[in-house]
């Protein structure tokens, strides 16, 4: 079974640069918006993960740039979870301007389990095994 989801974000004046076009940094943080809204969607949200005394940082990102978003335009953010078999979060995102459905940009995220002293968990938490189940990921 594929999870995805779909957000739109509307290009604010503070997030283009000199050339006015979106500054690169913003495209992770567009892609965390992306995370934010699949965990809402899918109930594996960071509120979800921290409930269970579990941390999941970002340790890996990718972003490949295709064409630039401006001021004022709006984005459709699709983030596809990738299932893997190894104790580790990864996300596929493709990021379209809205108004001509051209591909922008496209990317990756990989997240791992720590405990709250900042262990490495080398397999899948319980909640999480539980998670996978409950999509038929398992």
């Amino acid at each position: 079974m594929e999870l995805t989801d779909r957000i739109e974000i509307k290009v604010r004046f503070g997030e283009v640069d000199s050339m006015r076009i979106v500054w690169h940094g913003n495209y992770l943080k567009y892609f965390e918006d992306g995370r934010e809204s699949f965990g809402a969607k899918y109930k594996i949200g960071y509120l979800d993960v921290h409930n269970y005394n579990v941390m999941i940082p970002i340790v890996k990102t990718t972003c490949d740039y295709k064409k630039p978003l401006v001021y004022g335009d709006v984005a459709i953010v699709e983030t596809r979870y990738i299932n893997s078999e190894s104790a580790k979060i990864l996300f596929d995102y493709k990021i379209y301007r809205k108004s001509d459905n051209e591909l922008v940009a496209t990317g990756s995220s990989m997240q791992v389990f720590l405990t709250p002293d900042g262990e490495l968990l080398l397999t899948f938490p319980a909640f999480y095994l539980a998670w996978k189940k409950r999509w038929g990921i398992l």
